[in-house]
């Protein structure tokens, strides 16, 4: 079964980094797209990035461009999400998302979290002074 954990969240001030890791099961990377999303408390699960492992094209949601980065490293099957100037509103449940997708992809499924079949448990950013 495929599996995603995340890690790498925790407390940052406003202005800080933090980098994010989803390990993923060899199972899982037989797909070939994986994505971060985020969900604050009462709020719906909204897209961050998404990479294609095989051709590293990535696509973000234009409250993370510029400040954020998602990549991955084939060896450690592992997915990573760089942030840096981190604001309050960052603040959430940060999740690791695969599927598999063949042909065109829009940016707009790949931005829908039903796109995904597969899930990690989430890890805790919270950005506070």
């Amino acid at each position: 079964q495929a599996q995603l954990v995340e890690s790498g969240g925790g407390l940052v001030q406003p202005g800080g980094s933090l980098r994010l890791s989803c390990a993923a099961s060899e199972r899982t990377f037989s797909n070939n797209y994986m994505g971060w999303f985020r969900q604050a408390p009462r709020m719906e699960r909204d897209f961050v990035a998404a990479i294609n492992w095989r051709a590293g094209s990535t696509y973000y949601a234009e409250s993370a461009k510029g400040r954020f980065t998602i990549s991955r490293d084939y060896a450690k099957n592992t997915v990573y999400l760089q942030m840096s100037s981190l604001k309050p509103e960052d603040t959430a449940t940060y999740y690791c998302a695969a599927a598999g997708l063949n042909g065109y992809i829009s940016t707009a499924r790949l931005m829908a979290a039903t796109t995904y079949p597969y899930w990690g448990q989430g890890t805790q950013v919270t950005v506070s002074s």
